[in-house]
Order: structure tokens, then C-alpha cells, then sequence
């Protein structure tokens, strides 16, 4: 909590303002916004990866805050003050950083894998800047940030070569993402079946289960994405500026749309039950994935 009161003893408008704006890189939204534009537009396998190391990372530090319940710092520490702003992001229990895995994610794994040197530059800087935003911010302590911050780059740098190796063995992505389908489905098993104590807290705990289901589909959604495309459309991400322009806007905004109608009917349909966010986000993947992608054909023949 030392660090924690160092930071709020500099606190000014101006960096309150810039740090708010910077720990937003670390949102769920960013992330997928960059491994589906490196994903259609760039290079399939590379936003393979970047999926890869975010889907991981969430699970690892999703199960780590419902195994630890770490209360945020204003909790430990009712005298100390946060940044107002980021109190409605700052949801859950406090251990270990959520944005922090995100961020370090996203922006590492294009840091790994682009060549170009001041994109890579560009990429550590904003990492560390917004791990530092957290710890600015209040709402996480250094213990968060940095096993978040070390979960995400072992992640980085472990998967890189396994994915990259998938080049010349296709079938290795099958393992990789099964690997990570199992670890969901043994996260869902555990959220459903641990003698969790009377006394934890209610909403974090419905979170949590819902999380285990949205990423059992997710991550289900994208090992019948990879099936798919690998031995039947095999979609071309070449395009003209503005076709890679379309396939980005259109494809984000039939994501949402896809996320936001199939809620309510899916919970009506299962009766409540937590298993509709994994058909949801099984669908959401589905459309980025296979659906969407039928349209590049015909961006691909206008590339220069």
C-alpha cells in the first residue's frame, strides 16, 4: 500500500485524466478489436496467437481471482482514496489484474511477432504504461500487477514459437486450442463443483461462473473456427485499404450485434441458466470466424 499512497500523493487533473484514458488499453474491448483486425487483415496465424495468449491469460487470471478473492485497496484500506473514474471498470476481486493480463497480452504479442522497430517500441511503452495506470489509478496493488504482468508475458513468449510452428504443422493449432478448450471446460467443472464458503461474495462469484461459461464457448467457438477454415474456406486476408476497412467495421459491428440480440433469448432459452453466455460467445466466435469471413473473396480480388 506504500506505492499505492506514493502515487495518490502525485495525483493531478491532468494525469488522473491521461491515466484513465491509457488503462483503457487494457479493456476487453482493445483486445479484440486488435486480434480480429490482425486476424482478417493481417495474418490469420498471427491472430491466432494474439487469441491464443488472450483466451489464456483471461483463464489463468479469471481462476486466480475466484481461487485467491483478494479484495480491492480501498477495501483493505477504507482511508485510501481512488480515482473515481475508474471505479466502474474496477468491478470484482482485486488479484490479479485483469487489464494488466490484457494489455500486456494484446500489445506484447504484436510486439513479438511485428518486425517493425518502432512498432514494437510504441507497443512496451504503452504496456508498462498502463500497468502503471492501474497502480496510479488505486484499484490494484504492485502484487496484482506484476503476477498479471508476468502470467501475460510467460504467455507471450511461450506460445509465439508453438503457434508459429503450426506453419508447417497445421494440426498443431488443433492441440494448442484443445489444450485450452480442456482448461475451460476444468474451469467450468470448478466454478460448478467446489465447496466454495458460505460467506463469498454473491456478484463476484456469478461473475466468475458466467466468465467460466463465455470462455468455455469462446474458446470452443474458435477450435471450430480453426477446423473450418483450414480444410474448407480458407479465407484470404489480402485486401484493398478500403476493403480491409469494410471487413473491420462490418465484421466488429455483426459481432456486437451478435452479442448484444442473442442475450436475453438465449438466457430465456436455457432458462437462465449460465450455459447460455457459452452458446453466445460460441456464436459471436462462429461469425468472426467462419461467417464474416466468406465475404473476403470478394475484397481479395481488388488488392493491389
Amino acid at each position: 500500500m506504500d506505492l499505492l499512497y506514493w502515487f495518490a500523493s502525485i495525483r493531478t487533473p491532468v494525469m488522473d485524466t491521461v491515466m484513465s484514458l491509457i488503462t483503457h488499453l487494457g479493456e476487453e474491448t482493445f483486445f479484440m478489436v486488435a486480434a480480429l483486425f490482425v486476424f482478417w487483415c493481417v495474418d490469420k496465424r498471427r491472430g491466432y496467437y494474439l487469441l491464443s495468449v488472450g483466451f489464456a491469460g483471461t483463464l489463468v487470471s479469471q481462476w486466480l481471482k475466484i481461487i485467491c478473492r483478494v479484495p480491492r485497496p480501498w477495501v483493505k484500506d477504507p482511508q485510501f482514496t481512488i480515482v473515481e473514474a475508474a471505479r466502474a471498470e474496477a468491478a470484482g476481486y482485486s488479484f490479479p489484474s485483469g487489464h494488466t493480463q490484457s494489455a500486456v497480452g494484446w500489445l506484447g504479442g504484436v510486439a513479438r511477432f511485428t518486425g517493425r522497430i518502432w512498432l514494437r517500441v510504441v507497443c512496451i511503452v504503452l504496456l508498462v504504461l498502463v500497468s502503471v495506470s492501474r497502480m496510479y489509478l488505486g484499484v490494484h496493488t504492485p502484487a496484482d500487477v506484476g503476477v498479471s504482468f508476468a502470467i501475460a508475458a510467460v504467455l507471450v513468449l511461450v506460445l509465439y514459437p508453438l503457434v508459429e510452428s503450426t506453419l508447417w504443422f497445421p494440426n498443431r493449432m488443433y492441440y494448442i486450442i484443445g489444450g485450452m478448450l480442456a482448461v475451460s471446460l476444468a474451469f467450468v467443472a470448478f466454478m460448478e463443483l467446489f465447496p466454495f464458503p458460505a460467506d463469498i461474495d454473491g456478484a463476484n462469484f456469478a461473475g466468475a461462473l458466467k466468465n467460466s461459461y463465455s470462455m468455455a464457448g469462446a474458446v470452443a467457438g474458435v477450435l471450430v473456427v480453426s477446423v473450418f477454415d483450414n480444410r474448407l474456406l480458407q479465407f484470404p486476408n489480402r485486401a484493398p485499404w478500403w476493403g480491409q476497412l469494410i471487413k473491420l467495421v462490418g465484421g466488429l459491428v455483426l459481432v456486437v450485434l451478435v452479442k448484444a440480440l442473442l442475450k436475453e433469448p438465449l438466457l430465456s432459452l436455457c432458462g437462465g441458466h449460465m450455459a447460455a453466455h457459452a452458446i453466445r460467445y460460441f456464436l459471436m466466435v462462429l461469425t468472426a470466424g467462419a461467417v464474416w469471413p466468406m465475404t473476403f473473396r470478394f475484397f481479395e480480388q481488388y488488392a493491389p
